[in-house]
């Protein structure tokens, strides 16, 4: 008889990434100067250098850079890291960051309906995403550029205008409720 082979575990939830990177120094200054992560921690793994980052009291580390990547710019290893912020101003605030910083490449603010964010390659080509939730969901993907020259109002009008008339444009909280039933239907906890 087959043994039986469970499904994956209820709680599991984001919690960090690694990048391996070419020059650990250049990558570290990166991430604490221009994206506020402190180092938590480093020491030499499986004999390369390693660095812990977080920006959180409660996770150890949410990124891990590690020497050893191979391969140019061109070779992809991760899609994208995404960081929430708190407000449209801090994406402004990330955006006059950014645009004094002669490594970063690609720079790209996108309105998603559902969220509201900024793109661009870190030094050694890696797409961070800072994002902040918007107040309502639409089905994904959707693509926009967003102008962050606007103000909150006129960000929240043109993302109206640009997706309520879909037929699941809704506000999030409901969606994330009609989302947590599922959950708990399929006997996950929420």
């Amino acid at each position: 008889m087959p043994q039986s082979i469970p499904g994956p575990p209820a709680n599991l939830s984001f919690s960090h990434v690694g990048f391996y990177v070419h020059d650990l120094p250049k990558m570290e200054e990166f991430y604490t100067r221009v994206l506020g992560f402190f180092a938590t921690d480093r020491g030499i793994a499986r004999g390369a250098p390693i660095v812990f980052l977080s920006r959180d009291p409660k996770e150890h580390h949410q990124i891990i850079l590690a020497e050893g990547r191979t391969g140019g710019p061109e070779a992809r290893v991760v899609n994208q890291v995404a960081l929430r912020a708190g407000s449209l101003q801090d994406l402004r605030d990330m955006l006059a960051i950014l645009e004094n910083e002669a490594e970063v490449s690609q720079i790209d603010p996108i309105n998603h309906g559902n969220a509201w964010s900024l793109y661009f390659r870190d030094p050694e080509g890696n797409r961070i995403e800072v994002f902040v939730d918007s107040p309502w969901y639409v089905e994904q993907p959707l693509i926009e550029p967003l102008d962050l020259s606007q103000s909150d109002d006129e960000i929240h009008d043109r993302t109206r205008s640009a997706y309520g008339g879909s037929p699941t444009f809704r506000p999030a909280e409901e969606w994330r409720a009609e989302f947590g039933e599922k959950l708990r239907a399929a006997g996950l906890p929420v």
